[in-house]
């Protein structure tokens, strides 16, 4: 294993910030390249913890000689974020200075002009410095995943449908419960990967990427940092790199049996006013319509309060952690058969 840092120079005086990758080199320069990251929003830490243990396989594998095709690792890729606390609370989803979500505006480029990601980088701040040094290793690779987590949640990716079904793979491994197909259309980094290929050649765009895959994986929620989930995570994804030859080993095969939605087909349940929210129904619930869902407490002490119900049949996938929750405050996703009644504007699904 080799283990470098790229420094990212602050913008201030006497600021700077060292960014850790580690390298396992392969044996067939004919094998997929994998770059796998973690931690981009900085307070997401199972997939930190997940590489943690995957890089103890890997360094086994690669001591036997057992890995085909080059592996770049970012165990924590945001020490920017890891860094800002306001009042005591990590803020590590949002730069402070610019308001700009961390996996977000990532230079949307064609392939052949992966060179410039890092050409005159003393023109930019350092977020923008991290994210084209981000991007710029990811391009080198195949296979792209970006580990993230939700508030709480099942374990579920986003997967742009130009790799759909080939990722299907990925999903069974990861034992995920739902698979959202996104459209591509916004400027997050798995989506600006998936972009870079999509126009390898300028001004024409592809529509399917066979043997290649840039993926957000939601590894549960926040606080689902376990050593237990965090190794059963690492055979996950071990599995997956059996499966596409990356490094040697057998595994029985397994098949992906959750849903697989649009983002169209995402009920995000929002807060008519803020107050404290009962949650009557938990994640990994298959509701149906008109289930009551959750019970807003505007006025403590006083008769009444709001029940939110179920908008159509389908499966809870996320809920917030928060309990006083803000007007138009998301609540809760539900993953569904048929699109939602509330037009979606293309791209991410929140900031």
């Amino acid at each position: 294993m080799d283990v470098s840092e790229i420094i990212i120079p602050g913008d201030t005086p006497g600021t700077e910030w060292r960014l850790p990758v580690l390298r396992f080199k392969g044996r067939d320069p004919k094998a997929p390249r994998t770059y796998i990251q973690a931690a981009l929003h900085a307070g997401e830490l199972p997939g930190t913890v997940l590489l943690h243990f995957l890089c103890e396989r890997l360094r086994q594998a690669e001591s036997e000689g057992g890995i085909a095709g080059d592996i770049t690792i970012v165990p924590q890729a945001n020490p920017i974020g890891a860094a800002q606390s306001h009042f005591g609370e990590l803020q590590g989803r949002f730069d402070l200075g610019s308001r700009t979500n961390f996996n977000r505006d990532f230079p949307l480029i064609s392939l052949v002009d992966r060179a410039t990601l890092i050409e005159d980088l003393d023109d930019y701040p350092a977020t923008d410095r991290l994210k084209r040094q981000l991007l710029h290793m990811a391009l080198a690779a195949d296979l792209v995943l970006d580990l993230h987590c939700d508030d709480e949640s099942l374990q579920y990716a986003y997967i742009d449908e130009a790799f759909w079904p080939e990722a299907a793979d990925l999903a069974a491994a990861l034992d995920m419960e739902a698979v959202l197909l996104s459209d591509g259309e916004s400027s997050a980094f798995e989506e600006a990967v998936g972009f870079a290929w999509k126009y390898q050649v300028p001004g024409e765009r592809q529509s399917r990427l066979p043997g290649k895959l840039s993926v957000t994986v939601e590894l549960r929620g926040k606080r689902d940092v376990d050593p237990v989930l965090a190794k059963k995570d690492a055979d996950g994804l071990w599995r997956f790199l059996v499966t596409r030859g990356i490094v040697s080993g057998e595994t029985a095969a397994v098949t992906f049996s959750g849903p697989a939605v649009p983002l169209d087909n995402v009920e995000i349940v929002r807060a008519p006013a803020g107050g404290t929210v009962l949650f009557h129904r938990n994640i990994g619930e298959r509701i149906a319509e008109g289930d009551l869902l959750m019970t807003i407490i505007t006025r403590p002490g006083q008769p009444g309060g709001i029940d939110l119900h179920a908008p159509q049949d389908g499966l809870i996938l996320t809920r917030t952690s928060d309990r006083l929750v803000r007007r138009r405050g998301d609540l809760m996703k539900i993953a569904c058969d048929s699109p939602s009644s509330v037009s979606r504007k293309a791209g991410a699904l929140e900031n």
